[in-house]
């Protein structure tokens, strides 16, 4: 067993497992996109992103794609990890605000601006279509081609993939064919119609977390400021 540190709790992980998988293991919830259990993670999207390390040392990684080890240190929900999952779903909202999948996460993420500049694309490249094909369908017929912006998925030569075996599995997990609740011709690039109020923990506290879960989640926590004010009236 992996003895590791989560959240300042020393927790035992399985030989193998990823620091998502570990924190979904101990019910903290991480947002993702292009993961999917049952499907070789990828680290496209990076909003599984957590904080590894101490001291001045700590990065951001993808925990889709991170394996724990001995004498890990993770946290979840501090500061700069909010910080960059918020930046990071403005741009997924950018690349395809007609998205439902990324305009929910857009919402339970408290994001109620985007800073970029909408692309109104159909495809966030998040590979979850091609690895579907490929690891549950068998079928292999689509995949990525070019490089960079020019960077696109089709089946081979872009003619109709003898392979494919019109099973509608890539429409079925594409969160780009999942159309937002005011249709595929939204007049707004965020509709904020499943927006969660943002907490106001990480005003006080570094990290996002309590025994409930995430602080603010379960929607009793209050500010501290608040708590002394009330003492001193």
């Amino acid at each position: 067993m992996i003895q590791m540190k989560l959240n300042g709790l020393d927790v035992q992980a399985e030989e193998g497992w990823t620091v998502l998988e570990t924190c979904r293991f101990y019910g903290i919830e991480i947002p993702t996109l292009c993961y999917k259990e049952h499907l070789s993670p990828y680290g496209a999207c990076r909003l599984c992103t957590v904080e590894i390390g101490e001291g001045d040392s700590t990065k951001l990684v993808s925990s889709c794609t991170y394996p724990v080890s001995d004498g890990l240190v993770v946290r979840t929900h501090t500061n700069r990890v909010q910080k960059a999952r918020k930046m990071l779903i403005e741009l997924h909202v950018a690349l395809c605000p007609t998205s439902k999948v990324i305009q929910d996460l857009a919402s339970k993420m408290g994001v109620t601006q985007v800073r970029f500049e909408p692309k109104w694309e159909d495809c966030v490249l998040c590979g979850l279509c091609v690895r579907m094909c490929k690891e549950q369908m068998d079928g292999k017929a689509i995949g990525f081609v070019d490089r960079g912006r020019n960077r696109r998925i089709t089946s081979p030569f872009d003619i109709k993939s003898e392979e494919c075996r019109l099973c509608g599995g890539c429409i079925w997990i594409c969160p780009a064919c999942q159309t937002r609740c005011d249709g595929p011709n939204p007049e707004s690039v965020l509709c904020n119609a499943c927006l969660m109020t943002e907490t106001t923990c990480l005003d006080v506290y570094d990290d996002m977390q309590c025994w409930m879960g995430g602080k603010g989640e379960c929607g009793m926590c209050i500010r501290e400021d608040t708590v002394a004010k009330e003492k001193t009236e």
